[in-house]
């Protein structure tokens, strides 16, 4: 597995950017930061698993360079690449093409190069539900959910996905409200089966929304970075209550004091491996990589 970090500067040349390489790079995840990311762990076993002659790299890309980097992958050959922080909004404007999913989720993770274009995806949604399935033992329709970090890429995409799926109830919260608003507002015209509801971080009584609420969802960056605190107050977590963090670091704030409260948890790991397979699968139909895919995420 290829742990080296890249730059724009190393996609110059085929000849520099596989110098010493057993195989080219032909896939990559792309971020700022992105060195911490563990996806290589799991797609190059998958690609090795499945005999296919290609190296997938981690490539930091500086905001704003997004569509510079798509051009020269494009130029090399590249069949797709991963996209996280912060550049899924920039990925959606770079993308010539969208699957309907990442239209309507206004956020891309998943791009696939072919004649010329980059076509955007997103299986963040995708990802999540058989996460929380999985490690919770959580189905989304019927469920009251509330997701903290709604704004972002991730949250945004999980909001649109859970409204999708015939959740009851969906409470956005935000540290802005200007983002959500507009989101609740989408959500609203499409999927008006559910009951949407926005809050701000610095309100008072989310403790009192989070008691008619059947799983809490962490998708802000909080907890990303060592000595973190919870995006939440401890209020908002009771006994037996089922609680998703999207970072998949364990022993965050946020996933203490849920356990502290006695709520179920689940970390951001299952998440990336499932979002992760849906992506192979984009760009490999037929393939099932979820075993390599597994084994390589430890």
């Amino acid at each position: 597995m290829d742990d080296t970090l890249y730059t724009l500067k190393d996609l110059v040349s085929r000849e520099h950017l596989d110098a010493g390489k057993e195989k080219p790079a032909r896939l990559a995840v792309i971020g700022y930061p992105v060195a911490h990311s563990l996806s290589p762990h799991m797609h190059q076993p998958a690609l090795d698993g499945a005999g296919i002659d290609a190296r997938y790299i981690k490539l930091e890309v500086e905001p704003d360079q997004v569509g510079r980097a798509f051009a020269r992958m494009k130029e090399l050959g590249f069949i797709g690449c991963n996209v996280t922080v912060p550049h899924k909004f920039e990925a959606l404007a770079a993308c010539e093409t969208l699957d309907g999913g990442a239209a309507e989720m206004g956020a891309v993770n998943t791009v696939v190069f072919q004649d010329g274009e980059a076509k955007g995806y997103n299986t963040d949604g995708y990802g999540f539900e058989e996460a929380v399935r999985e490690t919770l033992g959580v189905e989304l329709l019927g469920a009251r959910v509330l997701i903290v970090g709604a704004g972002g890429g991730a949250g945004g995409a999980i909001a649109v996905h859970c409204a999708r799926k015939g959740v009851a109830k969906l409470v956005l919260v935000n540290r802005t409200l200007d983002k959500i608003e507009e989101l609740a507002s989408r959500l609203h015209r499409h999927h008006g089966g559910t009951e949407i509801l926005t809050a701000g971080l610095d309100q008072g009584g989310l403790a009192k929304q989070a008691r008619e609420i059947d799983l809490i969802v962490n998708t802000s960056s909080l907890g990303l970075k060592e000595g973190d605190g919870s995006p939440l107050p401890a209020g908002c977590f009771r006994e037996g209550l089922a609680v998703y963090d999207t970072v998949y670091r364990p022993g965050t704030a946020f996933q203490e004091a849920a356990r502290a409260a006695g709520a179920r948890v689940g970390t951001g790991k299952a998440m990336l491996l499932h979002q992760g397979v849906k992506a192979f699968q984009i760009w490999f139909p037929g393939a099932d990589p979820v075993s390599a895919m597994r084994v390589g995420l430890g």
